[in-house]
């Protein structure tokens, strides 16, 4: 297991949604800031969202308006919100700090959206 584990992905249909979940550990899991990436097969893994410590976010344009991040540093855990998806958001999505670290990885979780 790695520093997060990601879960909450699935199969859902086109307009569907979904929340994922990024549960953290460590002491300082709440001072970092946190994103949200993903990867397409055969594609490079990109940038979906991103939550400071103190709450401010930023989005990649594909998913504003879509997509919600948010934190709550009580528990350690980061999520994205996921609405009316497209099947073009089907990826395998993943945690890291923001900007992200090699060795912060977690094992990802599989949305897949059908048309």
């Amino acid at each position: 297991q790695g520093p997060v584990v990601e879960s909450g992905g699935g199969l859902v249909q086109t307009g569907g949604s979904l929340r994922l979940t990024c549960a953290g550990s460590g002491s300082l899991f709440s001072i970092y800031s946190m994103g949200w990436y993903r990867q397409a097969p055969e594609k490079q893994r990109e940038f979906v969202a991103g939550i400071s410590s103190g709450g401010t976010t930023t989005y990649a344009d594909s998913v504003k308006g879509r997509f919600t991040i948010s934190r709550d540093n009580a528990k350690n855990t980061v999520y994205l919100q996921m609405n009316s998806l497209k099947p073009e958001d089907t990826a395998v999505y993943y945690c890291n700090k923001y900007p992200p670290r090699t060795s912060y990885w977690g094992q990802g979780t599989q949305v897949t959206v059908s048309s």
